[in-house]
């Protein structure tokens, strides 16, 4: 016969869900801000040579929900907005100086 020890509660960081990391411990909703920056960051700064019109405001809305779910990288979520607002006014000004949304690097 054996003898084991009785089954310890374990203490979790959501509160009992069974779901770890969403109390924005470091491993749930903090590692997905931290995620959200630094694509809002890489969205925005692709956004600035093509599809502006696309990337722009998905850049800004990541480096929004980024900040809002308190993301550890704050400063590359708010060059991530900067960015994405940038490709807007990129686009604003291709609009208004060739009249369409494309552009070419020749003459």
């Amino acid at each position: 016969m054996t003898l084991t020890a009785p089954a310890r509660h374990r203490e979790t960081q959501d509160g009992g869900t069974g779901r770890p990391g969403t109390e924005g411990g470091p491993d749930g909703r903090t590692r997905d801000a931290d995620g959200l920056a630094v694509a809002s960051f890489v969205l925005g700064l692709v956004g600035l040579l093509v599809m502006n019109i696309l990337l722009g405001p998905a850049a800004i809305v990541m480096a929004v929900l980024a900040l809002v779910r308190s993301t550890t990288r704050r400063g590359r979520a708010w060059l991530g907005l900067a960015l994405g607002i940038a490709d807007l006014l990129v686009l604003a000004l291709l609009v208004t100086g060739n009249g369409a949304v494309f552009w070419n690097f020749g003459g």
